[in-house]
């Protein structure tokens, strides 16, 4: 108990040393000052002078990032509806047109040999053709509205078939509908099937190409065979 009141002591003794010893310094420092205030008046107003310019500096720095911010938000916006403007189109075309125009997508990134089947009863090949490297490309088009979702049942019969029936590498389910349902996306992600919902064929109408979107939604990354020649 007494060992604890003597550090208490101590510390109030110290804490009243470093006060009176910065008072001191303080007072020199004033006096030191109005001594030699024509040499150190240009100095303070110096110091003054760059405090404010680096106060403005942040604040102009602070203002374009936010400037900077709100562009990329308002461009973001502005191509979401832009997206949305093109799927406008997409959604008035009737399922023939759509699987059509899918097809028109693949050749323009580099697909060949691409083929429409355009009937129905073709166990969900509506589209084949050959990725740049040769991988067989097998896609499956549903023209859903665009609020609905793509169930299970759905991906259970293109996985059942993608593969087995029509042997593809690349196997890309695409639909106008919103989203696929939770059991839909596990499935294809375990089946390793390419699941391009309304968002993502969106960016595709855009211009973004197949290779860029096979790994977004589903690992899509077949079997890495190449077809022969």
């Amino acid at each position: 108990m007494a060992a604890r009141q003597w550090h208490r002591r101590l510390k109030k003794r110290t804490r009243r040393q470093l006060q009176s010893w910065g008072a001191l310094a303080a007072s020199l420092t004033a006096v030191a000052v109005a001594a030699n205030w024509s040499t150190v008046w240009p100095i303070l107003v110096a110091l003054l002078a760059a405090a404010a310019v680096g106060g403005t500096g942040w604040a102009l720095l602070r203002a374009h990032r936010h400037a900077v911010g709100q562009d990329r938000l308002w461009r973001a916006q502005e191509e979401a509806r832009a997206r949305e403007l093109s799927m406008a189109e997409v959604d008035a075309l009737s399922w023939q047109e759509f699987e059509t125009y899918i097809a028109e997508l693949c050749r323009r990134d580099g697909s060949t040999r691409v083929v429409v089947s355009g009937k129905s009863g073709d166990l969900g090949a509506d589209v084949v053709g050959y990725l740049a490297d040769g991988r067989k490309l097998v896609v499956q088009c549903k023209k859903y509205a665009p609020h609905r979702s793509v169930s299970s049942q759905d991906m259970q019969k293109f996985v059942g078939t993608a593969r087995l029936e029509h042997g593809a590498d690349v196997a890309v389910f695409v639909t106008t509908g919103r989203a696929f349902t939770k059991a839909a996306l596990a499935l294809a992600l375990r089946q390793d099937i390419v699941a391009l919902h309304r968002d993502l064929l969106g960016a595709w109408v855009k211009g973004a190409h197949l290779d860029t979107l096979i790994p977004l939604n589903g690992r899509g990354g077949g079997t890495g065979r190449r077809a022969a020649s």
